[in-house]
């Protein structure tokens, strides 16, 4: 339970931080006006009208950990479009490669002769042998999930309360307890995610979700041998952050063998754990391992991977299917300019050093972040994995879906995101996560911190 007093005042700061806002950023209105004309609320995406502030930050420039925006004004970027620019904006290893690519080509729908030299840096990088390229994380989830059920013969997807993973249908899900039954107020029940738009058919048909971090509840569901795989990312990231308990993802590559089910991990998010991902830095060998956002510098493209044991089921199902269009496939995934872009990325920008410099500074921001919290006497606490972080309104790191939600408050979420928005700094506006970049430095820090231990002085006061 939040302090009423505290979120007394983030009204009040929520309020005049609006104010505040629409002082700082003329340009951006007149931005807003202008893009309203042609663009629906404004903005090329909707959801990029999900910040909460009173109109866009409109972003002129990008490199590093910073950008500036279309009033001039600098900003230190902890957010790194939520993984997207994760080793910073720009970085020169890549403007470098798309440049020199430029002249020489974007797309062909053939494989170019930078194909094979991918495939090794991502076989290095991660430590799966096969791979296959795709344009976003959401497509590379909804293509793993028709290879699963064509090599399995089996239809039903698991995923967890809470998961996200793009906006691939299947998992649009979330589990609602119901007091219909005792067996319903047992197991839960999955429905469509409420907020879904245009959906037209029952996605729990085919989809079940279960507690993450609940063995049991798994092995309930592959015990019924239907489910053709297991899709999570090893750590919740997008409900709020939860992390696994120990043994929890290996459990599932346990159970999924023991049911003849398939183990999918998603690290879009989970990159940040180290070099390779949560993975390969735990040991884990997933059937598919589905990568996204950062793996191109910034650029749209995905990939995922998996063992030369599925390589040859894959080439079974594919090879017994009628010829025709798989459902598997973009016309510009793999195209020579990603190719370019994830080569620079994985061999020249996501070095061990790189990860190095990102893990240090991000175990110096959980320790400063705490620090402050702790002064001020409040029950809050910093999930970390890897250079990724998030601020909870709990003591403790929620264990599943429900106690993230429940530890969350938006008003509170942001009040604290805009009042660091206007002082320079930028978080998620999601959960006020955070990820420090190869680029970030002790300025960097230290400018969160300051403004951060301001922030917390007001709401607490």
């Amino acid at each position: 339970m939040l302090n009423a007093n505290i979120v007394k005042n983030a009204i009040e700061i929520l309020a005049y931080e609006r104010t505040n806002y629409l002082k700082l950023h003329p340009r951006s209105i007149a931005f807003s006006a202008k893009a309203n004309q042609h663009f629906l609320y404004g903005v090329p995406m909707h959801w990029m009208n999900d910040w909460g502030t009173p109109v866009p930050l409109f972003v002129q420039q990008a490199q590093g950990a910073h950008f500036s925006c279309a009033d001039d004004i600098d900003y230190t970027d902890f957010c790194l479009g939520d993984t997207g620019a994760m080793f910073g904006h720009s970085p020169l290893p890549v403007a470098k490669a798309i440049a020199a690519q430029a002249n020489s080509g974007y797309t062909t729908m053939l494989p170019s002769t930078l194909a094979p030299n991918v495939g090794e840096a991502l076989a290095e990088h991660f430590g799966l042998p096969y791979w296959q390229l795709a344009t976003t994380a959401t497509d590379a989830n909804r293509f793993v999930l028709r290879w699963a059920r064509a090599v399995t013969g089996r239809q039903k997807l698991l995923v967890f309360d809470g998961c996200y993973h793009g906006t691939i249908d299947d998992t649009m899900v979330d589990m609602v307890i119901s007091d219909d039954t005792m067996a319903d107020a047992i197991e839960g029940k999955t429905a469509n995610r409420a907020s879904l738009l245009g959906q037209v058919y029952d996605l729990g048909l085919h989809t079940v979700a279960v507690p993450f971090n609940d063995s049991e509840a798994v092995e309930r569901e592959l015990a019924k041998g239907n489910i053709a795989c297991v899709l999570t990312e090893p750590a919740l990231t997008n409900c709020g952050m939860v992390l696994p308990k120990d043994g929890f993802i290996k459990s599932l590559r346990e159970l999924t063998k023991k049911y003849d089910s398939l183990l999918v991990l998603d690290e879009t998010h989970t990159i940040s754990t180290g070099r390779g991902g949560w993975a390969k830095a735990n040991h884990v060998t997933p059937d598919f391992l589905v990568i996204g956002k950062p793996i191109a510098g910034g650029l749209p493209a995905s990939a995922y991977g998996f063992s030369t044991e599925m390589a040859a089921r894959m080439k079974i199902a594919k090879d017994s299917a009628p010829s025709g269009h798989s459902g598997i496939g973009t016309t510009l995934s793999g195209n020579m300019m990603t190719l370019a872009a994830i080569h620079a990325t994985l061999t020249e920008v996501a070095t061990a050093e790189a990860y190095t410099h990102m893990l240090t500074m991000a175990e110096d921001l959980e320790r400063l972040l705490t620090a402050s919290i702790n002064s001020h006497k409040l029950l809050w606490n910093i999930t970390r994995l890897g250079a990724r972080l998030e601020l909870q309104f709990c003591a403790e790191t929620p264990k599943n879906a429900q106690e993230a939600r429940d530890a969350q408050n938006e008003t509170l979420e942001s009040a604290i995101h805009l009042y660091l928005l206007n002082r320079g700094v930028l978080l998620t506006p999601f959960h006020n996560m955070m990820l420090v970049c190869p680029a970030t430095n002790n300025a960097d820090l230290n400018l969160l911190i300051r403004v951060f231990n301001d922030c917390l002085d007001a709401l607490t006061a």
